[in-house]
């Protein structure tokens, strides 16, 4: 045990935590400004090497902080499946990085002691790093982290938070899930999207029944957000072949700030083209995020309108596609699509009423959606802002790759398990992937013959609006039934009720925020003003029961 722990000393002197603060490992792991982070990641290459001996299995960190701007920098740790961290790890990575100095040493001691860690094992970590210029020392430090006790790290530099999980899945099934390589992600994407293509008969123009002038292009305009997943995009295209896709890279990091004015969080928002890319009408447009888990579609109509078609178009569109081969196939798989409350309300109507999808809600974060989709066969997942992928369970894959080749079935119902095999193949299943996501979304495109106006007009969104309300205290907001009823303060859920009886099609909701001091309003409704009129109002009385602190929301004059 002493010769384990004699590195933490000399390392802890080199990254001494930053007085006074205090970190919170949560859904997107640590996540602050870049300054303050270098003890944290020293700290995390511990917690690295104890999760990999714990398991047996090599353990992933990625360094990245997403959408947030360039300034500032997070950690997350990937488990060996590809999974996010077990949540009862993450309280001991909070406790880790919060334990003083002087105190580092006991913290660790007692951690190894609890979950009865076998220090003789062997450890083995993959990390990666988004393009923020911080990510570069805070590697460092991560590095010096693991080496302090004694694991094995290897560093494969720029990629795609997708990627790293992908690799330590591949790494730890012994490359059963694909190729433990960059390249090998790329060949195992290009080659199930060209089976697909191959496969596939597209629908012909006459049997859609959307309207509108219908036509697939495989032209796309992307934006990269002037992040890792411009770099990524690029070289996955080198390969595949010629003319499958046609994309036209934008905020590829040549110039422009990671982030700014551009990227899926950005367009999701502020409900406007990315900056840094042209906006021309009926172009089909992607837009990715700072490390590539999230993708959103836009597109401006003949008016030049703007038009988003975001995770709620997306998982209906993949679900929609999924559910029609597994019914013509034959096979007997339990579906279903899992969304926040934040998903909007006519995309569940629709998944349930035309679609027949079952649709699940649970509480907001990728971790609760993921962990729900695995109680399916099958299970879609999205969260609005574009973050989600399909997954399926060992049985399922069984049956479809059997399916595949069954002479017994009829070769309609072959040839669409073996487009589902493909489709599984195309489906990055760790975590959301924006490329993956995008090759899935351009497949059912393809399939339905479908452009930018057919898929958009599948169902039309309610009007909503999100709002935020400063508080003194968000912990006295508390919720339930997957955030869509609130249980305190005594009277809030009663005032929203009376509100919501007002408006045509209305819902709304209200939930903390997971990492300030406000509180967060969704409401949506049939129209643009009443949509807003309910989000200000439901505000204003979060304001007067939550003590709300600086000026009361008001509605904006009209």
């Amino acid at each position: 045990m002493e010769q384990f722990l004699k590195g933490i000393h000399v390392g802890s002197a080199k990254y001494p935590k930053t007085p006074n603060q205090h970190y919170a490992y949560g859904t997107a792991g640590f996540r602050c400004s870049a300054d303050i982070l270098d003890a944290v990641l020293f700290r995390m290459g511990i917690l690295a090497v104890l999760r990999s001996k714990h398991v047996k299995a090599t353990i992933g960190v990625m360094i990245t902080a997403s959408h947030n701007p360039v300034e500032d920098n997070g950690v997350k740790l990937v488990e060996p499946m590809g999974e996010m961290l077990l949540p009862a790890w993450e309280g001991h990575a909070t406790r880790l990085a919060n334990a003083a100095d002087e105190d580092l040493e006991a913290t660790v001691r007692a951690i190894i002691a609890e979950l009865e860690v076998d220090i003789s094992q062997s450890a083995n970590v993959f990390v990666a790093r988004d393009t923020r210029p911080s990510s570069v020392r805070l590697v460092q430090a991560l590095k010096d982290g693991v080496t302090a006790v004694n694991g094995h790290l290897t560093d494969y530099g720029l990629l795609s938070t997708p990627q790293l999980h992908y690799l330590v899945r591949c790494q730890n099934t012994k490359d059963a899930y694909g190729q433990h390589t960059e390249e090998g992600y790329y060949k195992k994407l290009a080659a199930a999207y060209t089976s697909l293509r191959k496969l596939i008969t597209p629908a012909r123009s006459e049997q859609n029944d959307v309207g509108g002038c219908i036509d697939y292009s495989n032209h796309i305009l992307l934006d990269g957000a002037n992040g890792v997943g411009a770099l990524k995009v690029a070289q996955f295209l080198t390969f595949m072949n010629p003319g499958l896709l046609d994309i036209t890279v934008y905020n590829d990091g040549s110039s422009g700030k990671l982030n700014e004015q551009c990227g899926a969080d950005f367009v999701k928002v502020q409900q406007s083209p990315s900056s840094g890319m042209p906006a021309q009408v009926g172009e089909k447009c992607v837009s990715l995020d700072g490390d590539a888990d999230r993708i959103v579609y836009f597109y401006l109509d003949e008016d030049k309108k703007f038009h988003l078609l975001d995770g709620d178009k997306l998982a209906t569109l993949i679900a929609g596609y999924v559910q029609e081969l597994v019914t013509q196939s034959g096979l007997q798989l339990k579906m279903g699509l899992v969304q926040t409350a934040y998903a909007n309300g006519s995309s569940t109507k629709y998944a349930v009423e035309t679609l027949k999808v079952p649709v699940a809600c649970v509480c907001t974060g990728v971790k609760h959606l993921h962990h729900k989709a695995e109680e399916f066969d099958i299970g879609v997942y999205f969260e609005a802002n574009g973050h989600g992928t399909v997954l399926y369970s060992q049985e399922a894959e069984k049956k479809i790759h059997h399916a595949s080749s069954d002479e017994s079935l009829s070769n309609e119902q072959r040839k669409a398990a073996t487009i589902l095999r493909h489709f599984v193949d195309l489906t990055n299943q760790t975590v959301g992937d924006a490329l993956s996501d995008m090759l899935l979304v351009e497949t059912v495109l393809w399939a339905r013959r479908w452009n930018m106006e057919a898929w958009n007009k599948s169902y039309t969104d309610l009007p909503n609006r999100l709002l935020k309300v400063k508080v003194k205290d968000r912990t006295v907001v508390q919720t339930t039934d997957a955030e869509r009823q609130c249980t305190s303060p005594a009277g809030l859920q009663d005032a929203i009720n009376a509100l919501i009886a007002d408006y045509q099609s209305a819902r709304s909701f209200v939930r903390p925020s997971g990492t300030e001091d406000v509180v967060r309003v969704y409401a949506e409704a049939a129209t643009r003003e009443q949509a807003d009129k309910l989000a200000y109002a439901v505000a204003g009385e979060v304001y007067d029961l939550a003590q709300g602190v600086g000026d009361r929301p008001v509605a904006p004059s009209s």
